[in-house]
């Protein structure tokens, strides 16, 4: 008799905090998601700092931290002629789960992950996400583009529009999560797979435009969203209901990359550097993305969302001051960060050095502080912009705390990295060789 493959069902819910999960399921809208949210192995995880999709599905994706993949953010600057440019599967430095698992003869099912663009070959079969803007690099094997091509599989929704069109946003987001059952139920019922991811990334794009909308019963919108939820947990449904008639052995995660609440307000901190003497421009920036506006005197920048570079020589072509002032420059940085206040209020949870968060051969490539706002505070880095404090269509925020976890398993990482890490032991896998050590240290 043929022993059963063990396994492995993983679920993300980009940006959904346990603590909305409950209210969803509380209002009724979400009864699959009470699942996952009321059980005893409900748990939380602290996000990987920056608290950013891309940094944190890469830590789960490769079961270490930033200090070892090298992914810091959204975007990486030029250090010679200081362009900025999205960050990709390309600046991922150590291997993913997936190619561990096909070295080891298992095959991986991966659908809409964050950050794995452009795509590389495993066995089984690589759908990616987030930055992907063409099936032609997203998915392979290469044979699968028609078969997704052929039923409108759609990659993201456009939210440049529906940021101040909630029916628009909705209709993209109801696309997005079609594209992705659909996927599901081409992938998944033959059960010829060791392990099935698929991430669901609406939550976060709803909850950055229209926060209020969801968290407010009494919001004029929130009916409309709440429908929209209530499609979105069929969805979750149908992971569910499809996980169950797995034979055992086998273990479902539930998991999102980093919470979410309530925007109080943004705060640009290279506004914020320039006003204080930090920042000088060589020229007016063309765009909020134009870093090559830089000037030689700078003697510190950022980068979104709370990632401030000190300018030396060691580091930047146009750099001001060698490494061991920069150092002591980045001390006060930190203080004056740290006293940074909006309204009367403390706008920094903490500022953090680059060792006291991150640990591997990359934590040097990390920036020289890395800010965590408190809650509702979300850091920018833009260029150009010249008031610190503003709104500017967005209404809520990432947060670093507070990520939905559930494991059948009753497992209890403290982040990403170590979820991953997870995944690998269930298929009797070691993290790379000091791996297991990136995750000890709390992230917060």
């Amino acid at each position: 008799m043929t022993t059963p493959r063990p396994r492995l069902a993983v679920l993300g819910l980009d940006g959904l905090s346990l603590t909305m999960a409950r209210a969803l399921t509380a209002s009724g809208a979400c009864p699959n998601l009470a699942r996952l949210a009321l059980a005893p192995e409900a748990a939380t995880l602290q996000a990987e700092l920056p608290e950013l999709s891309p940094v944190n599905w890469t830590s789960l994706a490769t079961a270490a931290s930033p200090g070892r993949h090298g992914v810091f953010g959204f975007t990486r600057i030029n250090s010679g002629d200081y362009t900025l440019s999205l960050t990709d599967a390309l600046d991922v430095a150590c291997p993913p789960i997936f190619e561990r698992l096909t070295k080891a003869g298992l095959t991986s099912k991966v659908v809409n992950l964050p950050g794995a663009y452009p795509v590389r070959p495993i066995k089984g079969l690589m759908i990616a996400g987030f930055v992907a803007h063409d099936l032609e690099r997203a998915v392979y094997p290469p044979h699968l583009r028609g078969v997704l091509a052929r039923e409108n599989y759609k990659l993201e929704a456009d939210t440049n529009r529906g940021e101040a069109d909630l029916d628009y946003l909705l209709a993209e987001l109801r696309a997005t999560l079609a594209s992705r059952r659909k996927a599901l139920e081409l992938f998944f019922d033959d059960q010829a797979w060791d392990l099935f991811a698929l991430v669901l990334t609406e939550t976060d794009r709803l909850q950055h435009f229209f926060y209020p909308a969801l968290a407010s019963p009494a919001h004029a919108r929130h009916a409309a969203v709440l429908d929209f939820m209530r499609d979105w947990d069929l969805a979750v449904g149908d992971f569910l209901t499809r996980y169950d008639k797995l034979p055992r052995p086998k273990r479902l995660i539930a998991l999102a990359d980093h919470g979410f609440t309530e925007l109080k307000v943004e705060v640009d901190l290279n506004a914020w550097l320039r006003r204080a003497g930090y920042l000088t421009y060589a020229r007016a920036p063309q765009n909020e993305w134009d870093s090559a506006s830089i000037g030689h005197p700078t003697a510190a920048f950022a980068l979104d969302p709370g990632r401030i570079y000190m300018h030396a020589k060691e580091r930047f072509a146009r750099g001001v001051f060698h490494e061991h002032i920069a150092r002591d420059r980045a001390g006060e940085l930190r203080q004056a960060l740290l006293g940074l206040r909006h309204e009367g209020e403390p706008v920094m949870e903490a500022v953090y050095f680059p060792e006291e968060i991150y640990e591997g051969p990359l934590t040097r490539r990390a920036a020289d502080l890395i800010c965590l706002g408190r809650p509702g505070y979300s850091l920018t880095g833009k260029f150009g912009r010249q008031d610190v404090f503003g709104r500017y269509g967005r209404s809520g925020c990432h947060t670093a705390h507070g990520a939905l976890y559930y494991d059948s398993a009753g497992a209890r990482p403290k982040g990403p990295a170590e979820a991953g890490r997870e995944i690998l032991e269930y298929f009797g896998l070691e993290a790379e060789k000091g791996d297991e050590e990136s995750g000890e240290k709390p992230l917060l």
